[in-house]
């Protein structure tokens, strides 16, 4: 599974001169640290999301689909419905991964920091943009509405090599992800109907696992 994902997700003021159109760019560096103030003042959020990967070894298109939760610190729930359904949760301390069609949960211990995706740790709160990225604007965005960022991690990363961030001139909330893989893929992540600071429960968070499926890594619970 790709998350952020990253992301997956998500996951948060920016001045006047940022919303101006035409406006000369920011330092990139001036930008990433207003991006990294404003993420920490969100404390959960929800979004709907759309990935598409493309490339890679198998020069395959996936699109996929879903909706994503984020509360800080560590917990995530990205449910995934088209084109096939899957649940990847993280209770801040093991993460689960459920594939109905396969009748089969994965369970692994929450990676300590250095184990974990920079990315990943941005939006679950325990990341910092300028501590692990090497910042620069990216050439292109997707809107003429958004600032991009490109950001290349210090420490190398198992699932991407480079990140692009898709950030909204207007109050610089991430609308959009792409990454680079080592294989010559990339795949973007859309944001949608983004709502921020909306008091999440520990809920949605807790995974129970069905009947009657295999568990893999279950030695796991009895640590």
């Amino acid at each position: 599974m790709r998350l952020l994902p990253a992301l997956l997700i998500a996951l948060v003021s920016v001045s006047q001169a940022l919303v101006a159109q035409n406006t000369i760019l920011p330092p990139a560096s001036e930008l990433a640290q207003a991006l990294q103030n404003r993420y920490n003042r969100i404390h959960d959020f929800s979004a709907d999301f759309t990935q598409t990967y493309e490339g890679g070894v198998l020069r395959k298109k996936i699109i996929e689909r879903g909706t994503v939760l984020i509360k800080k610190p560590g917990q995530m729930r990205w449910t995934y419905t088209t084109p096939i359904e899957k649940i990847f949760v993280s209770d801040g301390h093991m993460t689960y991964f459920y594939v109905p069609d396969d009748q089969q949960v994965r369970i692994n211990p929450l990676p300590t920091d250095g184990g974990t995706s920079s990315a990943v740790l941005f939006f679950v709160g325990e990341g910092d943009l300028m501590r692990d990225f090497q910042i620069s604007h990216a050439d292109t965005v997707a809107s003429q509405n958004h600032h991009a960022l490109r950001l290349v991690p210090y420490e190398q990363q198992a699932d991407y090599e480079w990140l692009i961030i898709e950030i909204d001139q207007k109050n610089l909330q991430i609308n959009g992800l792409i990454t680079g893989d080592k294989q010559g893929g990339t795949s973007r992540f859309s944001l949608d109907n983004i709502k921020e600071n909306i008091g999440l429960t520990k809920e949605p968070f807790t995974f129970n696992i069905p009947d009657k499926v295999d568990v893999i890594g279950n030695e796991h619970l009895n640590h």
